[in-house]
């Protein structure tokens, strides 16, 4: 017989949030009641979900949309990525946070890179204030973007990508490029769009907010470049073919995805970075 999910057992399972009761308690609770692990791991997670969102709102930040989410529920070593098998190496919960291991081949790794060496400028980010691009001077690296599906390679990794964190292809951004020398580096920011700045309706016109980030590693610098997460005291290191997904499923602070690229001290670095939209990207 299925178990059903009720309101009143909703409000229990907040109710106990509120007391202090850790989740491993509450999730021994239901299951000496009679209730199936899986359904009451998903009632907990759906009820506090919920919950968490409404009292965000209530505080007057935006709601929460749908986001990519990795299969890593059940703790896999490894996900499936199509066409190769990509280990799961970290998980964090807030922020949501995925270190991949393997994601890129070295082969991929040496073909992006060399795609990309003729075509490297100054590095631009989007100009919140009118929509447009400029340069900034937190962002000293150099840079190209590849259009969505430009050649085959590209193709490959946004497929593999898509699958990985289950979410459409097309709703991705082109794949960008990024070299940094010693000296040169990415100071902590936010890769959504802040509703508050006067440029952001225009930008959010071809595909809304973003609300995902794929940073791969293509080489390995000798020290430095790594992806820090200053909320949370967290840094990801630039291991060639290496991965760090994050998502973030509201365009606020308290999603703890304040992140930077730390300054290369010796070597240099070079990432590919992909941006998911929670639409289709035009």
């Amino acid at each position: 017989m299925t178990q059903q999910i009720t309101p009143e057992l909703r409000q229990w399972i907040v109710d106990q949030a509120q007391a202090g009761h850790s989740a491993e308690s509450v999730l021994q609770s239901m299951k000496a009641s009679g209730w199936d692990e899986d359904v009451a791991i998903e009632a907990m997670e759906s009820t506090l979900r919920g919950h968490l969102n409404q009292q965000a709102v209530a505080q007057g930040l935006p709601p929460a949309v749908k986001v990519p989410e990795p299969a890593v529920g059940d703790s896999p070593l490894y996900l499936d990525g199509g066409d190769r098998q990509v280990a799961v190496l970290g998980v964090m919960a807030l922020p949501r946070v995925v270190v991949f291991g393997g994601l890129l081949s070295d082969e991929e790794c040496d073909a992006l890179i060399a795609l990309a060496r003729p075509r490297m400028s100054r590095s631009l980010t989007v100009a919140t204030k009118t929509g447009g691009e400029e340069v900034n001077e937190d962002r000293t690296s150099q840079g190209m973007f590849f259009q969505r599906g430009e050649n085959e390679l590209v193709k490959t990794i946004e497929a593999r990508i898509a699958r990985l964190v289950n979410w459409p292809i097309e709703n991705g951004e082109g794949l960008q490029i990024l070299q940094y020398v010693p000296g040169t580096e990415y100071k902590p920011h936010y890769d959504y769009f802040d509703p508050a700045e006067p440029g952001t309706p225009t930008i959010l016109k071809r595909g809304g907010q973003r609300v995902g980030t794929v940073v791969m590693y293509l080489n390995e610098p000798e020290k430095g470049g790594g992806t820090t997460f200053p909320s949370v005291f967290f840094e990801v290191a630039p291991k060639r073919g290496n991965a760090v997904f994050f998502s973030y499923e509201r365009p606020h602070p308290s999603t703890k995805t304040l992140h930077g690229g730390a300054p290369v001290i010796a070597g240099e670095k070079w990432i590919a970075t992909k941006w998911l939209r929670e639409g289709e990207f035009r």
